[in-house]
């Protein structure tokens, strides 16, 4: 029996903020970004005033490696929270290695050996914008 294709997912409502800086502190214990606020822009806007309407504040956020661990949205950890079998306690684990992952992500590694987690751009500025509060600009995957 055959089955149709899979539909394609839906364009995202809002533009993701390009990734300016991502960096590990030395004890390993937080990952820093920075995003410009303002999605990647198109050859074909070579104005300064199209380049301009697109501009927006840059969020800058430091994400702890067990808040990081967390949240982390790979196949294993998402069926252990719906067997309710995740436990959110990661006091100590820190990161062990940080990869690009295409370009859209990050492959994180913690010290706890979990290593299949990739976080989309979209997902880390949606968690920044969740950690800054509310005093600095929301920024939407």
């Amino acid at each position: 029996m055959m089955t149709s294709a899979p539909q394609p997912l839906p364009a995202p409502s809002e533009p993701v903020p390009d990734i300016e800086e991502i960096r590990l502190d030395r004890d390993r214990r937080h990952l820093h970004l920075a995003f410009s606020g303002r999605p990647a822009v198109p050859a074909s806007l070579n104005a300064p005033a199209q380049r301009a309407a697109l501009s927006a504040p840059a969020l800058r956020a430091s994400l702890s490696a067990p808040a990081l661990r967390a949240a982390c949205r790979c196949a294993a950890c998402v069926a252990d929270q719906a067997r309710g079998t995740f436990s959110a306690d990661f006091a100590g684990v820190t990161l062990t290695h940080v990869a690009p992952f295409g370009a859209h992500g990050v492959n994180l590694s913690f010290s706890d050996g979990h290593a299949r987690g990739v976080y989309p751009f979209a997902y880390l500025a949606a968690l920044a914008a969740d950690a800054a509060g509310p005093d600095l600009p929301e920024v939407k995957p």
